[in-house]
């Protein structure tokens, strides 16, 4: 089967980091584009952050970027993204997902709260 799984989450308090991680399996991970998507409560979801599939290209929505730092190792199947100075905007479920959403991962809950 097919999986994307996503942990790593938690509650911080603002200002603080985390580090998210994705393991793959179940299909050729290094043939794909990657992105983190999140989705806040009462929210749509929203494009946070994405990777080419050889790990040399990677993209932000503004918002975060400059905070945020995107990774892969296909190696290991294995993506990361770590989060610096976060605040309660960035409270909400973040998955991992391929590029066109063929697969889709389960989300880890980022709660930040002082």
């Amino acid at each position: 089967d097919v999986q994307l799984q996503a942990s790593g989450g938690g509650l911080v308090q603002p200002g603080g980091s985390l580090r998210l991680s994705c393991a793959a399996s179940g299909f050729i991970f290094g043939n794909y584009d990657m992105s983190w998507i999140r989705q806040a409560p009462g929210k749509g979801p929203e494009w946070v952050s994405g990777i080419d599939s050889g790990g040399d290209g990677t993209y932000y929505v503004n918002s975060v970027k400059g905070r945020f730092t995107i990774s892969r190792d296909n190696a290991k199947n294995t993506m990361e993204l770590r989060m610096n100075t976060l605040g309660p905007e960035d409270t909400a479920v973040y998955y991992c997902a391929t590029v066109g959403f063929k697969y889709w991962g389960q989300g880890t809950q980022v709660t930040v709260s002082s």
